[in-house]
């Protein structure tokens, strides 16, 4: 998720330590040993909580993790400040939902893996097609009020931003004709197409810009995708290894594959990073010469 986030701060809810906890799992440093306390933010369907259980794409995917290392999963629900902020200062374990990862994030947390790589979707009137930046000249767009596409829309030469407080309203004004393009997560508008057939929407996703696009007009990057993460504390080392190595798994089992469909994404789209996603964290936050999880190419 792209957020520029404000502050904010995230409980604790102070369970006891479960029974039964093994050496190996104990060994993972959690806050309480055998349990994995987890902030998030509603955001479906990536994230929802619904009693104890967190679902959507990075609940599912956290869950089978946790699973694997014995941990019991224990949602707290803030807003995505309160996310960041309450891994930062270890008040939680981890926090997921399309956390995007960055150079300034990482200084003050670790990120796992890439449990999926977020690409660039459009929300687009049934019939209309857009594939690139220029094809978006002077057109009118749309996003949520504090997601970084809003730096992009306003480099795009004579286009008009409309900016909302949630996607409800991006989607009324694509379907009532008064917004051309809605830039959004992406499974945020398949689960739209879903749910709300009447707007007679489509998703499509954008060819990146160039990296000569790019260094010309910085704020074209956020059209680009973007990895996202799971999010913990500095301190958290054997976590964070425990967990990605669950995520690496998951590409090569085919159990990623199967919640990105369950979900209505593309695998093609969502399991294979982009030239850049190496570069961004070699030397920064992982080795020289790793190499980012994905399925078969």
């Amino acid at each position: 998720m792209l957020l520029i986030p404000a502050v904010a701060g995230c409980g604790s809810d102070g369970d006891d330590e479960p029974k039964n906890v093994s050496a190996k799992t104990a060994a993972l440093g959690t806050i309480t040993p055998g349990v994995i306390k987890v902030a998030v933010q509603p955001y479906a369907p990536y994230t929802s909580v619904q009693g104890d259980r967190i679902v959507g794409l990075d609940g599912d995917i956290l869950a089978y993790a946790a699973k694997k290392l014995g941990l019991e999963v224990k949602p707290q629900v803030t807003d995505f400040a309160g996310m960041l902020a309450g891994v930062q200062s270890r008040r939680v374990d981890i926090t997921i939902g399309g956390v995007a990862w960055s150079a300034d994030r990482q200084k003050q947390g670790l990120f796992t893996d890439p449990p999926y790589y977020s690409p660039p979707a459009m929300a687009v009137r049934s019939g209309k097609t857009y594939k690139t930046v220029d094809d978006l000249k002077g057109l009118q767009l749309g996003t949520v009020e504090g997601y970084v596409w809003v730096k992009s829309i306003q480099a795009v030469p004579d286009a008009k931003l409309h900016a909302y407080p949630d996607a409800n309203g991006v989607f009324d004004d694509l379907g009532a004709g008064r917004v051309d393009v809605g830039f959004l997560d992406p499974l945020i508008i398949i689960a739209a197409q879903k749910e709300r057939p009447d707007l007679k929407i489509d998703t499509q996703y954008m060819t990146p810009p160039t990296a000569a696009q790019v260094k010309a007009k910085p704020a074209y990057e956020y059209f680009q995708p973007y990895q996202t993460g799971f999010y913990l504390p500095r301190k958290a080392t054997k976590l964070e290894k425990a967990i990605s190595a669950q995520i690496d798994a998951m590409y090569e089992n085919g159990e990623l594959e199967k919640l990105v469909k369950k979900y209505g994404g593309d695998p093609e789209q969502f399991l294979k990073p982009s030239a850049d996603v190496a570069t961004a964290r070699r030397g920064v936050d992982r080795p020289q010469d790793w190499t980012p999880p994905s399925i078969a190419r």
